[in-house]
């Protein structure tokens, strides 16, 4: 005879107190404790790359700047325009290039940027390149 055979066989505890606890909430008492708060985020943004922003060569530019030219006189026939550009990044250097196509609603010369309808501006300086 075993020293537990005579608890062996009794019914399981069900306290009149204190309700079930989960199985999620079981296994959250035994996740491993993060000892340095904000630590695996500061390791995932250090590991996040960006790109470097190119700089343009002088017959780039200059054809960009034709293409600008020619979008400014027919920004009334709202063009659809296909704009690749550079957004920089908030927490580090370089940043990420993006295309956003749609229709020209107006260069605005003030703010040095292109508006689409809807209200999407990209800012001149920013652009890479642009397909008419």
């Amino acid at each position: 005879m075993g020293k537990y055979d005579d608890i062996l066989n009794l019914p399981h505890h069900v306290s009149e107190t204190h309700s079930h606890m989960s199985m999620q909430n079981r296994a959250a008492q035994f996740s491993p404790f993060a000892a340095l708060k904000g630590y695996d985020d500061a390791v995932a943004e250090t590991a996040r790359l960006t790109d470097e922003r190119l700089e343009l060569t002088a017959d780039k530019m200059n054809d960009l700047n034709q293409k600008i030219a020619f979008l400014k006189e027919h920004a009334e026939e709202r063009p659809k325009v296909t704009v690749e550009y550079f957004i920089p990044d908030e927490k580090k250097s370089g940043g990420l290039y993006v295309s956003f196509s749609g229709n020209l609603r107006l260069i605005d010369e003030y703010n040095y940027s292109m508006v689409f309808e809807g209200g999407k501006e990209i800012l001149l300086g920013d652009i890479f390149s642009i397909e008419l």
